[in-house]
């Protein structure tokens, strides 16, 4: 069995998010029958660090375009955010049923001091938005030669 140390910012963010969904399933919807999702929402992510030394920031945003996502960094803050429409193919009044959020989202993160955001890079494909942040070069392990004593 893996031990995962508490860290408490992500508890309290994932309750946080649990607490949205709640409430946008249960108040956020509106129009004809109650079909229409408004609001924000909330794409989940996952973040880890693999062999090449960064972290990696994977985003789920399905049927969005490039230009409707926007990341930036602040300070050391990363910040996702857009907005998914609701397509133009349909009109709202011919949908039986809308269960997927549509609406504006934005999420931050904030970025540890290793982390070299001046050479982040972004790539969007498939769905899923890929944000990568290389660690700074003090940060990368690196091995030590270990002399001999005379």
């Amino acid at each position: 069995m893996k031990l995962t140390p508490w860290n408490p910012g992500r508890d309290f963010a994932q309750l946080q998010e649990r607490i949205n969904r709640l409430f946008s399933d249960t108040y956020g919807r509106s129009g004809e029958e109650g079909l229409m999702n408004q609001g924000s929402w909330i794409p989940p992510v996952d973040i880890y660090q693999n062999n090449n030394h960064e972290i990696v920031l994977k985003a789920d945003l399905p049927d969005m375009t490039l230009e409707d996502i926007e990341v930036t960094v602040d300070n050391s803050t990363l910040t996702i955010s857009g907005e998914k429409k609701l397509t133009d193919e349909v009109k709202e009044g011919d949908f039986q049923r809308i269960e997927r959020a549509y609406g504006r989202f934005s999420r931050s993160f904030v970025l540890p001091p290793n982390v070299d955001a001046s050479k982040l890079a972004a790539e969007y494909k498939n769905g899923v938005l890929t944000v990568r942040l290389p660690l700074r070069e003090e940060a990368k392990p690196r091995r030590v030669q270990i002399q001999a004593a005379a």
